[in-house]
Parts: structure tokens; C-alpha cells; sequence
């Protein structure tokens, strides 16, 4: 376990799935937390609990540059940015309708943009940094009714390459993570919707999900995508940056 004391981490999409996972972690090292998320707020109260004592929540639409200045601005000095943030929506392209598109492309990209460019500057003057990017199998390669969010991973991955190359020079990393099937609400509300269409069992339309990309047919977990979080913040990777390290079972190797 690293040290983490006087380090602030800023954990988007904060309050549960991966983002709990990894400011579970980050508390446990000994970080200042702060997680931006949705929940009703004895949910929020729970998460906030088991990250720590000096957890804060900040609610901010991540849809909005305005709100997204704000959190910054009332997160103070950021040391850990963590850009977790995601939503989904399933259609062909024919069919997306305008504003779900507008969406996702909102919440999986553009607001890790305006976060990034919001504490660069204070990173930059402090001469230390690291920001990570939750990505997806998705930012390497595709699938069919996903096209907001394939889009918006891949940009993720290229905006994870312009962000370490800016800051090369600097104690300042950004690497994005990639992990394939998690299973976290988001993919869970498509395991039962898939059952529901197939008039299938939940635990037959988990395993057909897995089959088709997985070959491992195991699901990554909140606990490996943390544990990759914390190895980006060690010594160990302070020469690692612009990398998307793959927690995918294999899904592209094939």
C-alpha cells in the first residue's frame, strides 16, 4: 500500500461500481477524498463512510461546464484526478436519438476535459500530478448499438495520449485504464434488459454477455481496476504516462 497523506483525490462518478472501488482504495492509503456522483443520500452517506472519515461529496451535472468549474473550484488543490464518469445509452446509429448521444459524449468525454484543464494549472504550479482516465475495451475497439460510447472511449484514450505528451517534462502522469465487462449497475441494467428480450434466466444472459467478448468469462472487478489505480500512483510508474493498461480477460487479444 502507498502512501498517500496530503494528497487530494478527485474521484468522478465517485459514489458507486468503479469509482467506489477505487476512492475506497485511495482512502485507505491515506488520501483526502472527494467524490462527484448520483444517489440518493443515505447512499451517498454509505459510500462517504467506507472511503473515510475526511470523504466529501460534491454534486455537479457533469453535463455542465459551469457546475464542473465549480466542483473544482470547491474540491481546492487536486493531486489525484480520477475521471470515472459514464453513462450509457443503446441504439443503432440510425435510430440514436440526438440528445442521448449529446449525453454521453458529455459525461464519458467532455467532462473529463473540463476537469482536466481545470486542475492542470494548479498541477503544474505544484509540480506534481497524476490523472487517470477510466476508458473501456471500448476506447480499442467496437461494438454494435454503442456508438456514443465507442466514440467517446476512444476519445478518452487520445485525450490520455495529449495529456501526458503536454506534460512529458513535468512529475505530472495521465494513463488511462481499460477494463472490459465490470460488473457495475451500468452493466447490470443491460444483463437484465438482455434477459427480458431473450426470456432468459439473469444468470444465463450473464454468461452469454461474457461468452461473446470475454474469453476468461469472468467479470473484471471494482477491486482490479483499483488495484491498477494504485499501482499508476506508485513509484514504480512515475516514468508512466500515456498508456492504457487493458483489464479486459482478453476480449482484444482476439
Amino acid at each position: 500500500m502507498i502512501d498517500l497523506k496530503n494528497k487530494t483525490a478527485l474521484v468522478t462518478g465517485g459514489t458507486s461500481g468503479i469509482g467506489l472501488g477505487i476512492a475506497q482504495a485511495l482512502g485507505q492509503a491515506g488520501a483526502s477524498v472527494i467524490v462527484n456522483g448520483f444517489g440518493e443520500e443515505d447512499q451517498i452517506a454509505s459510500a462517504l463512510a467506507s472511503i473515510g472519515s475526511s470523504a466529501r461529496h460534491i454534486n455537479a451535472d457533469l453535463r455542465n461546464h459551469t457546475e464542473i468549474s465549480k466542483m473544482i473550484s470547491d474540491a481546492g488543490d487536486v493531486d489525484i484526478l480520477i475521471n470515472n464518469a459514464g453513462i450509457q445509452h443503446v441504439a443503432r446509429i440510425e435510430d440514436f436519438p440526438q440528445d442521448k448521444w449529446n449525453d454521453v459524449i458529455a459525461v464519458n468525454l467532455s467532462s473529463a476535459f473540463h476537469t482536466t484543464s481545470a486542475v492542470l494549472p494548479g498541477m503544474q504550479t505544484r509540480g506534481f500530478g497524476r490523472i487517470i482516465n477510466i476508458a473501456s475495451a471500448h476506447g480499442h475497439v467496437a461494438s454494435v448499438e454503442k456508438a456514443a460510447y465507442v466514440a467517446a472511449k476512444h476519445g478518452i484514450v487520445g485525450l490520455t495520449k495529449v495529456t501526458a505528451l503536454e506534460n512529458a517534462k513535468a512529475d505530472i502522469t495521465c494513463n488511462a485504464i481499460c477494463p472490459g465487462w465490470v460488473l457495475t449497475p451500468l452493466v447490470q441494467a443491460q444483463i437484465d434488459a438482455r434477459a427480458e428480450q431473450a426470456g432468459q434466466t439473469n444468470e444465463q444472459a450473464t454468461k452469454a454477455l461474457l461468452a461473446e467478448k470475454q474469453p476468461s468469462l469472468r467479470f473484471t472487478t471494482p477491486e482490479d481496476i483499483a488495484g491498477a489505480v494504485m499501482f499508476l500512483l506508485s513509484p514504480a510508474a512515475q516514468n508512466m504516462t500515456g498508456s492504457s493498461m487493458v483489464l479486459d480477460g482478453g476480449w482484444t487479444a482476439q
